[in-house]
C-alpha cells in the first residue's frame, strides 16, 4: 500500500514475527535496536498542497474546544445544550470521522505544523507548568504561512506549544494578536496555574476579572467588529472549556438542575457557556457583513476525559463526567474515544450539508486551509497532512491511513478499516480492529489475521526509526527529582 506522506524511507526492515508480536515477546524498543531508534535522517514525506480552485480566500474562524466528550453535544443526541454549534453542524458538515492526537499538546502543534508530533518531539504527553521547551522554533507554522498572503492572524485562547522562553509564544510564531492563557490548565476565573497568573494580551500578562469562556468570546467579538473586509482574518478560537478544573458561573449550572452528578452539571454548564460565546461570534460576524465568505471549523483538541491520569495537574474528585459514547476510553489513550472526535466545517454555499464519511486529521487542517488561502508551504518541512477540501466541501474519500501517534512506549497506525494498536509497557499487548465492523473495538482479532499484524507493526516500527526523541519523559523526571521532599513536619 502507498502511503502519500512517504517518499524516500529507507528499505523497508524484515517484518517482526508472528510469535513476537502477538506473545508480546519483543517490545518496540527492542525490535529497532541496532538502528538509532530517533534517527534524525529520512523523515516522513508530505503531500504539498496543491491548487484547489473555484472558492475566494476565506476567512478562517478556527474554534477547538479543550477535553471535549464526543457525544456530548447536541447534535450528537446530547442532553447538554449546544444550539449554536448544532445550527453549525445542521448548516455544514458534521465531520463523522475527523482525528485529532491523544492530548492537548500534540494535537495543537499538528495543527499549527501540518505534521505529526512524532516529527518534532511533542508526541509525549502535555507541556507541563514546569516544563521548559516548547513547539521547535524550526518549524513553519500555519499563521505565518497565512501571513505571508495577507491575512490577519489572532490567536483567542489557549495555547500549549511553550511558554518559558518567549520565543515559544504565539506572537513571536506568527499571530499578530494573542489574548489568553499561555499554559494548558487553570483556574477558569482566576486564570491562575498554581497560584500565578497566566493571562496574556499579546506579550504582556494582564490580571482580569471575568469567568475565561466569556472573556475569549467577547474579545473575539471586539476583533470582528474592527475587522476590514477587505483583509483576510484568520481567528484561532480555543477555548479552555470544558477542561478541568470544572467551573462554570451559576447561571448556567443552574441550567442544569436536574442532572444529579455535580460533576456532570458543571461539565455540562461550561459546554453551554462555550456554546453562547461561539453564536456571539457567528452573529458578529454576520454584523460586520463577513459570515458568508467565512469558513468556520469547529472540533475538540482529543477525547472527552474518562481516566483521572489524564485529567490535568489539579485533582478531580467523583465521577468524570465526559462521554464518548459508543466509542472506547478517552483522552491520553490511542483508542477511538481518544482520538476521533467531534466535528463540523461550514462554509454557506462552499460545503454541502450533511455528515461527511471521510477520514481526516488534523495535520490535514494546514495544507487544507493554506490551500484555500492560496499560501505557500515552501518553508514547511515535508507535510503529513494532506488538503482535504474535497471531503470537506462535498464527502468524497478521505485519507487511507491514520497515525495515531508513535512513541517508545506504544504506537498505533490504520489503514483502511484496519487498526492496530501496540502497547510496549509491561505486559506488552498488540490489538487488531476491522472498525468497518467494530467501531468500538471490542473484539481484538490479531490472532486470526497474523499478516495485517506484521504489516502494520512493520508500519510503526517505521515511523519510530524516524521519530524524534519524545521531549516530555524528560522533563517530567527532572522536575520529579527537584520536587521538595513531601516528609512530614
Amino acid at each position: 500500500m502507498t502511503h502519500p506522506e512517504i517518499h524516500a524511507m529507507p528499505e523497508r526492515p524484515a517484518e517482526p514475527s508472528r510469535r513476537e508480536v502477538l506473545a508480546g515477546s519483543a517490545s518496540l524498543l527492542a525490535a529497532v535496536s541496532g538502528l538509532p531508534l530517533f534517527a534524525t535522517g529520512a523523515w516522513a514525506q508530505g503531500t504539498q498542497v496543491g491548487g484547489t480552485g473555484g472558492p475566494p480566500r476565506p476567512h478562517i474562524l478556527y474554534i477547538m474546544a479543550d477535553d471535549l466528550g464526543s457525544a456530548d453535544v447536541g447534535f450528537r443526541g446530547s442532553d447538554i445544550k449546544t444550539p449554536n454549534l448544532d445550527a453549525l453542524a445542521a448548516g455544514g458538515a458534521a465531520l463523522g470521522h475527523f482525528y485529532t492526537q491523544p492530548m492537548c499538546t500534540p494535537t495543537r502543534a499538528a495543527l499549527m505544523t501540518g505534521r505529526y508530533p512524532l516529527r518534532y518531539g511533542l508526541q509525549t504527553a502535555v507541556i507541563p507548568s514546569g516544563g521548559d521547551y516548547g513547539l521547535a522554533t524550526d518549524e513553519f507554522l500555519l499563521p505565518q504561512a497565512l501571513k505571508e498572503v495577507g491575512y490577519r492572524t489572532a490567536l483567542v485562547g489557549k495555547w500549549h506549544l511553550g511558554h518559558a522562553d518567549r520565543k515559544y509564544w504565539p506572537c513571536q510564531r506568527g499571530f499578530d494578536r494573542f489574548y489568553g492563557p499561555l499554559l494548558g490548565e487553570i483556574d477558569h476565573f482566576k486564570h491562575q496555574a498554581h497560584g500565578v497568573t497566566d493571562w496574556y494580551r499579546d506579550n504582556e500578562m494582564v490580571v482580569e476579572d471575568g469567568y475565561d469562556t466569556e472573556l475569549l468570546g467577547a474579545e473575539a467579538v471586539r476583533l470582528i467588529a474592527e475587522q476590514d473586509p477587505k483583509t483576510p482574518l484568520f481567528l484561532y478560537l480555543a477555548f479552555t472549556a470544558p477542561h478541568t478544573p470544572f467551573q462554570a458561573p451559576q447561571t448556567y449550572i443552574d441550567m442544569y438542575a436536574s442532572i444529579d452528578d455535580p460533576q456532570r452539571r458543571t461539565y455540562a454548564a461550561m459546554i453551554t457557556a462555550m456554546d453562547d460565546q461561539i453564536g456571539k461570534v457567528v452573529k458578529a460576524l454576520e454584523a460586520r457583513g463577513l459570515r458568508e465568505n467565512t469558513l468556520i471549523v469547529f472540533h475538540s483538541d482529543n477525547g472527552g476525559t474518562r481516566n483521572k491520569k489524564f485529567v490535568g495537574e489539579g485533582d478531580v474528585s467523583g465521577d468524570l463526567p465526559a462521554s464518548n459514547v459508543p466509542l472506547r476510553d478517552g483522552k491520553g489513550t490511542l483508542y477511538e474515544g481518544g482520538t476521533r472526535v467531534v466535528a463540523l466545517a461550514n462554509w454557506p454555499g462552499r460545503i454541502t450539508p450533511g455528515t461527511s464519511p471521510g477520514v481526516m486529521h488534523v495535520v490535514d487542517m494546514l495544507p487544507t486551509l493554506a490551500g484555500l488561502a492560496g499560501a505557500g508551504l515552501g518553508h514547511s518541512k515535508r507535510l503529513d497532512g494532506i488538503d482535504m477540501w474535497p471531503t470537506l466541501a462535498a464527502g468524497q474519500a478521505g485519507r487511507d491511513e491514520v497515525v495515531y501517534n508513535v512513541e517508545p512506549s506504544q504506537g498505533a497506525v490504520r489503514e483502511g478499516d484496519w487498526k492496530l494498536v501496540w502497547k510496549v509497557d509491561l505486559p506488552p499487548k498488540v490489538e487488531l480492529f476491522d472498525l468497518s465492523t467494530d467501531p468500538t473495538e471490542t473484539s481484538d482479532i490479531a490472532e486470526a489475521h497474523p499478516d495485517k499484524v506484521a504489516a502494520l507493526t512493520a508500519r510503526v516500527l517505521n515511523l519510530a526509526r524516524a521519530m524524534a526523541e519524545p521531549l516530555q519523559p524528560a522533563t517530567a523526571h527532572r522536575l520529579t527529582l527537584s520536587a521538595p521532599p513531601t516528609t512530614p513536619r
